[in-house]
């Protein structure tokens, strides 16, 4: 059976339009409950399994989401790869509101949440260079073009801890880094993607300038999610759109298959019982 291919929906994508024969699979890992339900099901006949980031109406900050459960239960229903979907705010005028962007790069401005599934006697350093697939960004362009969607491929995503939004001074500092949009949840996302073997790729739905601009008042939440209407619709027709062109996996060669092969550094025999049980979902094939 074909893998399902993981969604991770963001603010105003609750749920997946179009998604049929669905089961929701309520979870517990050992990392604590994800944030919703799991959603399984079909879309253009191709299986996929949905995750609201937020929780179905929109209940938990950036910071309260529990990253580390929602990428659990994506990978243990057997996804390989992995589209999250994430509002954000444009860092340059080029990236206007209503487009959408697939960033591969980031940079990581979190500071109170958990980002690795490592630690407590089992260390691991993944290669993160290139946090986004490139091959998976290659077939979201493609069905981008096919349907003349305003998207394009690459660019610099701050992410930033929230809830508020910039100060004008902040986002005039990550505008001269040279950054090209800003959020508050993909590059954790990314990071525990990467831990998790996924291929991983962020659909970014740019919905206001950043408050870096001369005006009286940047956007407020109401702005952005009048924009965010919008910008879910197109977003929803290039999912289904790209599940059809991805069915099969990933190639082989994908290096996200096997970013754990030469990062775990602790011995196996070091490695207690609690700890092996409870990341054998990721270390198993490893020898662990």
């Amino acid at each position: 059976m074909t893998s399902p291919i993981g969604i991770i929906g963001g603010s105003g994508l609750y749920a997946m339009s179009g998604v049929e024969d669905t089961i929701q699979k309520d979870m517990e890992t050992p990392f604590g409950k994800p944030s919703d339900p799991l959603v399984l099901g079909k879309l253009e006949g191709v299986p996929v399994a949905f995750m609201s980031r937020h929780g179905l109406g929109h209940r938990l900050t950036p910071s309260e989401v529990n990253y580390r459960a929602n990428i659990w239960a994506l990978k243990s229903v057997g996804c390989e790869i992995l589209i999250s979907v994430s509002a954000v705010g444009s860092l340059q005028e080029r990236h206007a509101p209503g487009c959408l962007r697939l960033p591969d790069q980031f940079i990581d401005r979190t500071h109170l949440r958990p980002s690795t599934f490592f630690g407590d006697g089992l260390v691991a350093h993944v290669g993160f260079a290139d946090p986004t697939s490139a091959w998976l960004r290659g077939k979201l362009m493609d069905a981008g073009r096919s349907l003349n969607l305003p998207l394009e491929n690459g660019g610099v995503y701050v992410c930033m801890e929230g809830p508020a939004f910039s100060t004008r001074a902040e986002s005039r500092l990550h505008q001269a880094w040279g950054a090209d949009f800003i959020g508050m949840t993909q590059v954790t996302e990314a990071k525990l993607a990467r831990e998790a073997e996924l291929v991983f790729a962020t659909l970014a739905l740019v919905t206001d300038f950043d408050a870096w601009r001369d005006i009286p008042e940047a956007a407020d939440a109401h702005d952005i999610m009048v924009v965010m209407a919008a910008n879910v619709a197109k977003a929803e027709a290039l999912l289904r759109h790209v599940v059809v062109q991805i069915a099969s996996g990933p190639p082989e060669a994908e290096p996200a298959r096997s970013a754990l092969r030469t990062a775990l550094m602790t011995a196996p025999e070091a490695v207690s019982i609690e700890t092996r049980e409870r990341l054998k979902l990721f270390i198993s094939k490893y020898g662990y």
